[in-house]
């Protein structure tokens, strides 16, 4: 089993840790707060704002309607996305759901420390081989961290740390992601915000993986720290302009590990799809907003809705 880029990528874009897990990260008693700190965006002078128009779903039946929203967690500064069709979408609903609402800092600091780091006290470079630890620590210098910054963490931490980290650096803030100008909008406006998911789930994924799988998940990450701009940009833009067969088909092609895809979209998917089948048996309107990655591919959640006696339509705008 190898894991690329694109599977490293695509494990980052499902989960809300995307935005989570840095900011964890940066309360942890090692050297990486500083370092972190240095990648943080630095606040960007005023850029053009480009339309894009990602794709929306509607759920409907005679008195309930679900729209779903893909997200990116992290998003460079001046797409204008938040606009027509979604905004209108939005402004009509009664809720926003999301994957999970972001917890208080003690309490992601809390998990992080219970799941993220390793309880026996075993470094993270101790667990790889010699020639896995030379390409990880060239990674960490590329992106100036100390070679030991993240020894304390779990290797499936240090895997997502690191690609975020190196999205960061080439400008994708989760400040601009959907999900912090969707949980803005809803409580500028007063709008209930429920969550699919916790973050002690979301952690619990990655760190319930065999730990082999893990070593081999960060290792590939640091392999091709150098791709992650350039992918994450290409996956961007298959997001921004709707290209959603094209998403699902870069998503298959990174997760060649059944147990992560399985892990990550499979079984979440399904979950989500009985979740909207429940929700249809209650009047009102909410808008869903989950990972782009879980709105694509042949198990996408609207491909389970049928199961369900339910059809997802695309909304025109």
């Amino acid at each position: 089993m190898r894991l690329r880029l694109k599977s490293v990528l695509a494990a980052t874009a499902t989960c809300a840790l995307a935005w989570a897990i840095p900011a964890a990260a940066q309360t942890t008693p090692t050297e990486a707060p500083a370092a972190i700190e240095a990648l943080a965006p630095v606040k960007a002078p005023a850029v053009t704002i480009k339309d894009v128009d990602p794709a929306l779903w509607v759920v409907k039946d005679e008195d309930t309607t679900v729209y779903l929203f893909g997200s990116v967690h992290l998003l460079k500064p001046g797409l204008g996305w938040f606009d027509d069709g979604v905004k209108t979408a939005f402004d009509s609903s009664d809720q926003l759901v999301l994957e999970l609402v972001e917890p208080p800092a003690a309490e992601v600091q809390a998990l992080f420390g219970k799941l993220a780091m390793d309880q026996q006290g075993k470094t993270v470079r101790s667990k790889m081989t010699d020639a896995d630890r030379a390409v990880y620590e060239a990674a960490m210098g590329k992106l100036g961290l100390p070679a030991a910054a993240f020894d304390p963490f779990e290797p499936w931490a240090a895997g997502i740390t690191l690609s975020v980290l190196a999205m960061q650096k080439s400008g994708f803030d989760p400040n601009s992601g959907v999900e912090k100008q969707l949980t803005a909008a809803a409580k500028g406006s007063n709008k209930p915000i429920a969550g699919l998911e916790t973050m002690e789930f979301q952690f619990g994924l990655f760190d319930t993986l065999p730990e082999a799988e893990q070593i081999t998940f960060l290792v590939e990450t640091a392999k091709l720290i150098d791709e992650v701009a350039s992918t994450t940009d290409k996956m961007v833009a298959m997001w921004a302009s709707a290209e959603t067969e094209s998403l699902g088909q870069l998503m298959n092609e990174g997760l060649t590990s059944r147990t992560l895809y399985d892990a990550l979209l499979t079984k979440r998917n399904a979950n989500w799809a009985k979740w909207i089948s429940a929700r249809m048996a209650k009047p009102g309107v909410t808008f869903m907003a989950v990972g782009a990655g879980h709105l694509a591919g042949p198990t996408s959640v609207q491909n389970l809705l049928p199961a369900y006696g339910l059809n997802a339509t695309r909304v025109a705008y």
